[in-house]
């Protein structure tokens, strides 16, 4: 089992109402009326939120409320794995994420999934798990590696990189040394083999899963593998540090989201206009001490021609021709 050092969120980030719930007794007209308005979304039949607290939620965040509220709602106690882990422990995934709550069962008793649980049947005995209320949850580790195995190679990647990612505030959900272990004590026909490349391919410098996804992309891609925060000391003396950046080219490549320009945790109270001018000094700092350069969207990602000309047309050789 992990020495964790973290602990999974077992509280809501936001208000809810539940229908049947003692202390929030609700009208059902005024609940229908208030989301057929729009006022209120319905998380669950019989659990609500404000509209405007749940759409200001990152999706796993959203997903970890559906996961308190099922969990609540459960009579025996449950080992609460996959997504449903994930969320737990704020574990970003790419895709969309699911509407039922995964859970680890005994092998015997089958996968059949029904009304809001997704049932995983891989066993419960010798599996790494925290308590989490009165249910179980699977660690961080043995989450990554569930996920690992069970979803396509470049999701595995990104949520098993967001498990290691050392720069998460509080450090490191876990490491590949402890998921290679537990992979090496769980052997699992199925699965397995995918998930030995994606521990192979993991980095725990990855801040979230869109650049894990470009890691992958651009490998397939044939430009090679990038480092990933590469950290260069510009002239001015501030320090940059690039998403993706491939040594034998001298290639620095920015993936640019939402977040850079809208956030307030980048923004540090400037304006739109001040924010892209500061941004154009550091591209021209790093663009003088590097051979080549490259700006990339984070939702690029989906557009592999779109990156593969970017890429080419700024210098960056590649080892296949054009998909």
């Amino acid at each position: 089992m992990d020495t964790l050092t973290h602990e999974p969120l077992t509280s809501s980030p936001i208000e809810v109402f539940r229908r049947r719930g003692r202390f929030d007794p609700i009208d059902d007209r005024r609940v229908r009326a208030a989301v057929a308005a729009g006022a209120w979304v319905r998380i669950i039949p019989g659990v609500y939120a404000r509209a405007e607290a749940w759409r200001a939620l990152r999706p796993h965040e959203q997903h970890r409320v559906r996961v308190l509220e099922v969990t609540h709602r459960l009579e025996t106690p449950a080992l609460v794995s996959h997504h449903a882990a994930a969320a737990a422990w704020g574990i970003d995934t790419l895709g969309r994420w699911p509407e039922r709550v995964d859970v680890r069962v005994p092998r015997a008793s089958g996968g059949r999934s029904t009304g809001r649980i997704r049932r995983y049947p891989l066993g419960v005995d010798d599996v790494a798990t925290a308590p989490f209320g009165r249910h179980r949850v699977t660690t961080p580790a043995q989450t990554a590696l569930d996920l690992a195995r069970a979803l396509p190679f470049v999701r595995g990647v990104a949520a098993l990189d967001q498990a290691i990612w050392t720069e998460r505030p509080g450090g490191a959900l876990t490491d590949l040394a402890e998921i290679e272990h537990l992979r090496a004590a769980q052997p699992s026909p199925r699965g397995d083999a995918r998930a030995s490349r994606v521990l192979a391919f993991a980095s725990t410098g990855a801040a979230n899963v869109r650049e894990s996804q470009m890691r992958v992309l651009v490998v397939e891609l044939g430009f090679g593998l990038p480092t990933v925060q590469e950290r260069r000391v510009l002239r001015s003396g501030r320090v940059a540090f690039g998403d993706l950046y491939f040594p034998d080219a001298d290639h620095w490549v920015e993936i640019d989201g939402r977040g850079k320009y809208l956030s307030p945790e980048y923004t540090g109270g400037r304006d739109a206009a001040q924010i892209v001018l500061d941004e154009k000094a550091r591209e021209n700092e790093i663009r003088r001490i590097v051979r080549g350069f490259s700006r990339l969207d984070a939702l690029d990602a989906e557009h592999p021609r779109r990156v593969y000309d970017i890429l080419t047309g700024d210098g960056l050789r590649s080892i296949l021709p054009r998909p």
